[in-house]
């Protein structure tokens, strides 16, 4: 359809003014000059919102996500699921046959069992076992799902962080925001659809996990700080006035519909979005970051600082996001990758993130929105039983990474509150109960959002993509 169209547009004057011989630059003059006429006539010409709402598959549960991506992986065994046997074994080699050849990156196959960090206890009407480094989470942890058997394919970083948020180990594919953007489209006019945020060191995935991939990059997650302006440069130069920058605006949307007519190209309508949106963040922007319309209550709740960027900040924003028609957001709080001392890892990281996870759910509870907003939160895959301790690169009391089971916890959105889904072995090693694959859970959020992940798909190169592949199933057991 797009080819039959663009070559009905390719007409002899599209020809010379394209063909490089100089036509379309000696009438520029005429052209900039027939752009100022025009323009009242141009910008009426109406454009279908790419990112105008859109009609899921079915009636969802979820109407928006917010996902904490505590990238690097935090450690199941010291937060989520108790293993006294490994205590019992400490200091001595998991059995071979337990390790079934599985080659790990720092640790030898034999490397002594490491036990639990920290003590458990247990929580809520359901009993459910969390670590002493969780006491805000038990606080609310018949509001959650805890899933303890989830499993991926990849036992790296970025490929593993990819492979959760796009289905796929390499760059180039969706990602899951972007995907859901695409079904779903956006409910909010002044702010992006997709947010996404950092309040860490570093993300192994990089923009990878929140690019569009062959989608229209319409559908990219918008990186946001967490404190300040949102975008570098919203805050217009003092030199230019309202009535300047709408002008200029006006006049180059004037020239990209004139192109868009001509060429039929989608990512000009994504150019002729993305200014509009530009010009409206310079409103909506500083009065989403301004807090202090926020009780004292809700800052202590979560414990933010105002003046300081911080994850609790990132889940406050998110909040606020969500309540201004955000359909998305991406939460990444990086540094959960404890080669070693992974008990001093957990004891700064629960620190930054555990109070404010959980006043996260508070908060959307008490505000009527956690029943269409599905909260994620969990770490591209686990640690490993066994300990790693390498004096050449000064590790010791550490986990390495492991692909085979971790730990998950979702809420809201259609999701069973109060229950706890899968078992691993004795060990903690494998998955014994109830399995989850990262395309199951994938197609699960996508159902929750009114979508089937199997009917959710694009055409590029010739082959029909999804987010899930040619995999995936629904995880029935936690759906409300």
């Amino acid at each position: 359809m797009f080819n039959q169209q663009l070559a009905l547009a390719i007409t002899r004057r599209h020809f010379f003014r394209e063909c490089g011989v100089g036509l379309g630059k000696i009438a520029l003059a005429s052209l900039l000059t027939d752009a100022f006429a025009a323009r009242a006539s141009t910008s009426s010409v109406p454009i279908r919102n790419p990112l105008g709402p859109q009609t899921p598959h079915f009636t969802p549960k979820a109407k928006r996500v917010i996902h904490l991506f505590m990238a690097g992986a935090p450690s199941q065994l010291d937060l989520f699921d108790y293993k006294p046997k490994l205590a019992e074994l400490e200091g001595k080699p998991l059995p071979p046959s337990v390790i079934g050849g599985q080659r790990y990156a720092f640790i030898r196959p034999d490397a002594a069992v490491l036990g639990p960090r920290y003590k458990f206890s247990r929580h809520g009407q359901a009993g459910a076992e969390l670590s002493e480094m969780l006491p805000y989470l038990g606080q609310v942890v018949d509001d959650i799902c805890l899933v303890r058997s989830v499993r991926t394919d990849q036992f790296n970083h970025a490929p593993a962080q990819l492979f959760l948020n796009t289905g796929f180990s390499q760059p180039g594919r969706p990602s899951l925001g972007s995907w859901v953007l695409y079904g779903l489209g956006s409910e909010s006019s002044d702010l992006p659809a997709f947010i996404v945020m950092s309040t860490g060191a570093g993300i192994s995935g990089g923009a990878a996990n929140w690019s569009s991939g062959f989608l229209p990059t319409l559908y990219t997650g918008v990186r946001f700080r967490n404190q300040g302006d949102p975008i570098l440069n919203v805050t217009s130069p003092k030199s230019v006035d309202a009535r300047l920058q709408r002008d200029t605006l006006d006049l180059i949307s004037g020239l990209n519909r004139q192109r868009l007519a001509t060429e039929g190209d989608p990512e000009i309508a994504t150019r002729i979005a993305s200014y509009e949106m530009a010009y409206r963040l310079q409103t909506s922007a500083p009065e989403l970051m301004d807090l202090k319309s926020e009780s004292k209550t809700t800052l202590e709740m979560y414990g933010v600082d105002p003046e300081k960027a911080s994850f609790a900040r990132a889940c406050l924003l998110a909040r606020r996001m969500i309540e201004r028609g955000v359909r998305f957001v991406n939460i990444y709080h990086e540094g959960w990758d404890a080669h070693s001392d992974v008990a001093g890892n957990l004891k700064t990281n629960c620190g930054a993130t555990d109070r404010a996870s959980a006043a996260l759910i508070r908060d959307l509870k008490q505000r009527g929105l956690l029943e269409e907003t599905l909260v994620i939160w969990g770490g591209e895959f686990g640690r490993t039983p066994m300990v790693e301790t390498n004096a050449a690169l000064g590790r010791k009391q550490g986990r390495d990474h492991h692909p085979q089971a971790f730990t998950m916890w979702m809420a809201g959105g259609g999701i069973k509150s109060g229950v706890s889904l899968g078992e691993t072995d004795e060990l903690g090693f494998h998955v014994a109960q109830d399995p989850v694959h990262i395309h199951d859970l994938q197609a699960t959020i996508l159902h929750l959002l009114g979508l089937d992940h199997e009917r959710l798909t694009y055409t590029y190169q010739g082959r029909q993509f999804r987010l899930t592949d040619v995999h995936g199933q629904l995880v029935n057991q936690i759906l409300a």
